[in-house]
């Protein structure tokens, strides 16, 4: 399982894991419940590898806030969604430091939380993540 063939569909809870295309779409996989479905090409799609994370400076990319967030937790689950506002702005200034509290939302971070947590749940390799930033920086 790689980053880029996992989803994030507009309008449905978790993430999916894309299993083939077919002529209306997609066939896809919810890492929640492993129920298989069929998605239009039509609905708003989101590879979680293109997703970045507002700063100060650049874009993070969304893969890296995953391996800061592994690396805190050592591995496991990470905070519970039910913390206060405040705790998960903490938890995450822990993290991303430079992260933009303007354009980050605390909806945002929670969404951001529980993807990690699904993936924790369904035993992703993190160590893969600094692997293909390490190939993407030798390729520029």
């Amino acid at each position: 399982m790689t980053l880029e063939k996992i989803i994030a569909i507009t309008g449905k809870t978790g993430l999916f894991n894309i299993l083939s295309q077919n002529k209306a779409g997609l066939i896809v996989e919810s890492l929640a419940d492993k129920k298989r479905s069929s998605v239009s090409l039509k609905q708003q799609l989101s590879a979680l590898k293109d997703i970045a994370i507002y700063t100060y400076g650049e874009e993070v990319p969304l893969k890296k806030v995953f391996f800061l967030i592994f690396k805190k937790e050592n591995g496991i689950a990470s905070v519970s969604l039910k913390a206060e506002p405040a705790q998960l702005i903490a938890y995450f200034r822990e993290i991303l430091p430079e992260f933009d509290e303007a354009r980050v939302y605390v909806s945002s971070i929670k969404k951001i939380i529980t993807w990690y947590n699904l993936l924790v749940e369904n035993q992703f390799d993190f160590n893969t993540l600094i692997d293909e930033e390490k190939a993407e920086e030798k390729a520029q």
